[in-house]
């Protein structure tokens, strides 16, 4: 993005050859699904759509309007910034260590079916 080549960046936690912590069969394999799900709607091709970090230019972030909370915002920005005209879209990997419930991770099957929405509601 700093040299001008990247409008939007993704970083993924499952690109790059950092070290992460391996945790939950399960979520691994739900991030993928919706992941999938969210590129067949946007015709994005991310290796982790879920992920938290993004960075993107001010004029872009300022023509997005956000409704959702929790977990559906990830599927509603990813399906809005897929619509920008012209967007260059990067993904980079990033380190990561996961968390356990314990050490503080909130996400739910709930969270999953509301991502499942989100993806349909904002892809269409």
């Amino acid at each position: 993005m700093l040299e001008g080549f990247a409008d939007v960046v993704y970083g993924s936690r499952f690109i790059g050859n950092h070290p992460h912590r391996i945790l939950f069969f399960w979520h691994s394999i739900g991030n993928k699904m919706l992941t999938t799900m969210s590129n067949a709607f946007n015709n994005l091709n991310l290796t982790d759509m879920e992920t938290c970090y993004k960075l993107m230019r001010s004029d872009i972030a300022k023509g997005l309007v956000l409704k959702e909370k929790r977990f559906g915002f990830e599927p509603e920005v990813t399906a809005k910034l897929a619509r920008v005209r012209d967007v260059r879209i990067y993904e980079v990997g990033i380190s990561y260590y996961g968390r356990t419930y314990a050490e503080g991770k909130k996400i739910g099957w709930k969270d999953g079916f509301r991502a499942i929405w989100c993806i349909v509601k904002y892809g269409l």
